[in-house]
């Protein structure tokens, strides 16, 4: 696997897609928040970079649209949110598609704050061609059906009466409920086996039964395995900081690109995986 300081390779004109998920951002975490700042740039920086995908977990938490939206002017100036929305505009003014899928933590973001910059909400299972090959873009959690109480929880969270429910109640009360539910989403991890948390063999092959290749986050175990004889599944990785007693600590992930030489035609793209690492 490549390893790039900044996504700007030696190639930087036949990165045409990519693709990154569970980025947890919150301003508790803000050297994830400088690292994503920094893969924006380097997108801007690629010239035919034509879609960028978040495969859901992009924040740590997410109360509803509302929590920004219905900021005053003032509070938005100073907001942490505020320098990520205009970053991503630029993007999206440069022609880049953004991308944006639900995931666990995440699943109250909206359509109505991904317009602030031009982005596109889209749903499971997202199925996209990269060269002659049909991938299955999800988040991963509905992979690991071996972890029955949670799977018993997403559906209900992923219900629209739920969510209904969740955003009539105010913003206090939904940050308690979010901080709730982290804590103990947190202790019951804590005493799970790890093969429960990771995705099912059958799920998987349910899952790829109608494309060619699986890619997905959300199992914080970035790698390529093969799903079936034929058919490959790519994890993204989660993004984590490094060295954090360091002066300058790193931001590493393992994030998707998808690579399409210059002089040839778009059917002949490639999928890989690469190490994204920036310096906070």
């Amino acid at each position: 696997m490549q390893t790039f300081n900044h996504l700007i390779t030696t190639r930087p004109h036949e990165v045409r897609q990519v693709f990154i998920s569970d980025l947890h951002l919150s301003p508790e975490e803000p050297a994830l928040v400088q690292a994503f700042l920094a893969l924006l740039d380097d997108c801007l920086a690629l010239p035919v970079l034509k879609r960028l995908f978040i495969l859901g977990d992009w924040f740590e938490v997410w109360i509803g649209d509302d929590a920004y939206l219905t900021l005053s002017d003032d509070a938005r100036q100073t907001h942490w949110l505020t320098p990520l929305i205009a970053k991503l505009k630029q993007l999206r003014i440069k022609g880049c598609e953004i991308l944006v899928m639900h995931g666990n933590r995440d699943f109250l973001l909206g359509q109505p704050f991904c317009s602030l910059f031009g982005g596109e909400l889209i749903d499971e299972q997202y199925m996209l061609t990269i060269g002659q090959q049909h991938y299955r873009l999800e988040h991963g959690d509905a992979l690991c059906t071996d972890d029955k109480k949670y799977q018993f929880f997403r559906k209900i969270m992923r219900n629209r009466l739920t969510q209904w429910y969740l955003l009539n109640k105010s913003l206090e009360k939904r940050l308690a409920i979010a901080e709730k539910m982290r804590q103990k989403s947190q202790k019951n991890n804590a005493n799970k086996a790890a093969h429960i948390m990771d995705v099912n063999d059958e799920a998987v092959i349910h899952a790829v039964a109608n494309s060619d290749a699986l890619l997905h986050g959300h199992t914080h175990r970035p790698d390529i395995h093969q799903a079936t004889d034929d058919k490959k599944r790519y994890v993204l990785g989660d993004w984590r900081l490094i060295d954090k007693e360091k002066r300058q600590p790193i931001v590493n992930a393992v994030i998707g690109v998808t690579i399409t030489n210059a002089h040839s035609d778009s059917n002949k793209a490639n999928f890989e995986l690469v190490e994204f690492s920036s310096l906070v």
